[in-house]
């Protein structure tokens, strides 16, 4: 007979398969406890928000609810799975500077050199940490609800662009409108060759 699995901060695979395909990097942002009232009396549930990632540039973000805590991330993290999207990133930081809005959450995101280190708080730090950008400025304006917060980053994420495609569209070279992206590339070529 198997022991029921106890609630820690770690994975147990003890007696069951092993898991396959890519592991990806999930945080819980946020846990509510939420009630329904009915004729009998109330229900109580939880609402919980979680950012999933591959640290690699892939990041999705889910909201779950259910009647106990770990059905509800399970449900937040599938939602997520099936959300994730390719973030442009040149090294360890973002291409360009964008704006990205939810709710009356308001994002700001800015590359930043590298060892500046996610300059971030709450959501939007985790959203970051889980896509594995490690240099970036951001700022966050109007309400400072988590949900929002993180939608809106995801919303950033969908703005970023790639630059050369960019510079194409508008009819110029590149290194013109991005001095720092040669040298930016190049680091980039010589990480990934180490």
């Amino acid at each position: 007979m198997r022991m029921a699995q106890r609630q820690t901060g770690r994975r147990d695979n003890r007696g069951g398969p092993l898991q396959e395909g890519p592991q990806y990097d999930v945080r819980v942002i946020r846990s509510n406890k939420v009630f329904k009232t009915h004729k009998g009396g109330k229900t109580a549930s939880w609402s919980v928000l979680v950012v999933v990632g591959d640290n690699k540039g892939k990041v999705g973000v889910g909201l779950g609810k259910a009647r106990g805590i770990p059905d509800a991330i399970r449900k937040a993290e599938e939602t997520a799975r099936r959300a994730m999207i390719k973030v442009n990133m040149i090294g360890g930081t973002i291409p360009h500077e964008v704006k990205a809005v939810c709710g009356t959450s308001e994002v700001i995101l800015k590359p930043a050199s590298a060892g500046t280190g996610v300059k971030a708080g709450s959501a939007v730090r985790a959203c970051l940490e889980a896509c594995g950008i490690h240099d970036v400025l951001a700022k966050a304006l109007g309400s400072r609800n988590p949900v929002n917060m993180a939608y809106a980053t995801f919303n950033a994420f969908q703005a970023l662009q790639n630059i050369e495609a960019r510079a194409a569209a508008r009819g110029m070279d590149h290194n013109e409108l991005t001095p720092w992206l040669a040298k930016a590339r190049k680091e980039e070529e010589e990480n990934a060759s180490h």
